[in-house]
């Protein structure tokens, strides 16, 4: 191990948290080997089961490896921060794979007939100085917001939805800041915020989306960016309605720095109205990917904000990826522009609604209240996640952690419904039921 760096703390999260940090601030290099167990333990006046648990913690992230005689060390490429969506439970011969958070494939668009047309318009292909966001995307994009009553405003484009939160997050954030998240929330955001050196505050969520009590505590202790879902909250299922938003507007108001993100990934999927925030701060930006209701493949999202942000965003992005393909563009304004298209993503919507609706409704029969406003997924409080997920296992189904979305929410499992049929519902709730409630082995008596 460096001689200049020095491995502190008196938890195994400590522990892990001072090695972590001696790998980003590059004092531990690829290859350093860090203290064995014992000696460790003796220079830090803790027990040897502590340290194991802090080793036992790095490796799962990925940033050392254990290589018997050769003790522990860095890996030759340690991830910034942990995977956290790696801790889902992979699938097994048999089971129901509920855990993915993916829309159902059978109810994405088919791409073939306009990548057909596609083909036959291209025209010269385009070089360097032509790129960039295409203006009939912008035109068609700030349309389909207007729609929403999101106001007018700069737009580009970006990867998809987490790629422009990256984006914002590195133009206005630093390594260190605090990021106001949901709490639960989005796995995929918590592993961005840890990448990016930053500090999330957890927010706590009901129905309506982000509770006003907690946005004000998170703001308080310092957050300086707020992300909030707007609709279809990934894991919850929550959307922010008419009065929280107003609520929130009010409260944000008081901070004119902040930097306020929207993610309204389920878009057109969603089947409750839209209620943004967009505009309630002077730093704003409003994100819609096309991912869901289109496809996972499809890599784009608007970015639409005041000026200042957008810039920020787009200047970055000339200097990185430099564009959104524009083969891509004009693929998502086919679709955009094509009733068919409309009319299927409303009926997988309507699809989406029944089988969420459906599960909620069969486990409230059963005493279980879950959540679900709009969007894939269910959430469902239980007392012991890791004992459900596996008495839910046994039966033959897989369901997502609730310690994934999780920062200090209570216990929960998410199910994703877009891998399930109508037909399915009752035997699914059985056996969540049973999950929720696992028999306790009867004891001894005298």
């Amino acid at each position: 191990m460096s001689a200049r760096y020095q491995v502190t703390g008196a938890t195994a999260a400590e522990i892990s948290a001072s090695v972590e940090s001696g790998i980003r601030h590059a004092a531990l290099v690829p290859g350093d080997p860090l203290p064995p167990v014992r000696t460790l333990a003796v220079e830090l006046a803790v027990s040897p089961a502590t340290v194991s648990r802090a080793y036992a913690d790095l490796r799962r992230r990925g940033l050392v490896v254990t290589a018997g005689r050769h003790g522990t060390r860095v890996r030759p490429r340690p991830p910034v921060a942990a995977r956290r969506a790696a801790l889902r439970p992979p699938p097994g011969p048999g089971l129901r794979d509920l855990s993915a958070g993916q829309p159902d494939t059978r109810l994405l668009p088919p791409l073939g007939p306009h990548l057909a047309r596609l083909a036959e318009s291209a025209g010269t292909p385009v070089g360097y100085p032509d790129v960039g966001v295409l203006p009939e995307v912008a035109e068609a994009a700030r349309e389909r917001l207007a729609a929403d009553g999101i106001p007018p405003a700069e737009v580009t484009l970006t990867g998809g939805a987490l790629d422009g939160i990256e984006r914002l997050l590195g133009a206005h954030l630093r390594p260190g800041d605090a990021v106001a998240v949901e709490d639960p929330g989005w796995a995929s955001l918590l592993d961005l915020i840890a990448a990016l050196g930053m500090r999330p505050i957890g927010v706590p969520v009901d129905d309506d989306g982000p509770m006003v009590a907690g946005v004000a505590a998170a703001l308080a202790a310092g957050a300086r960016a707020l992300v909030v879902t707007s609709r279809a909250q990934n894991p919850t299922g929550a959307a922010v309605s008419a009065d929280r938003a107003a609520a929130l507007r009010a409260l944000l108001a008081e901070y004119a720095d902040l930097l306020l993100i929207e993610d309204d990934h389920a878009a057109e999927l969603a089947r409750v109205p839209l209620h943004p925030l967009a505009g309630a701060t002077a730093s704003w930006a409003f994100l819609r990917s096309v991912s869901k209701p289109f496809g996972p493949d499809l890599r784009l999202a608007v970015l639409a904000g005041d000026e200042t942000t957008v810039a920020r965003v787009a200047g970055r992005a000339r200097v990185g990826a430099g564009w959104v393909s524009t083969v891509l563009q004009r693929l998502v304004l086919s679709l955009w522009h094509d009733p068919a298209v409309t009319a299927s993503v409303a009926r997988a919507a309507d699809s989406y609604e029944r089988r969420r609706d459906g599960l909620i409704a069969a486990l409230a029969v059963r005493g279980l209240p879950a959540h679900g406003r709009s969007g894939i997924n269910v959430w469902l409080p239980v007392a012991d996640e890791t004992l459900a997920a596996t008495v839910l296992r046994d039966a033959g189904w897989l369901a997502a952690p609730g310690a994934l979305y999780r920062i200090a929410g209570p216990p929960a499992l998410r199910i994703t419904v877009s891998a399930l049929d109508e037909e399915d519902l009752p035997a699914l709730a059985d056996a969540l039921a049973r999950a929720a409630r696992p028999a306790v082995p009867a004891g001894f008596s005298a």
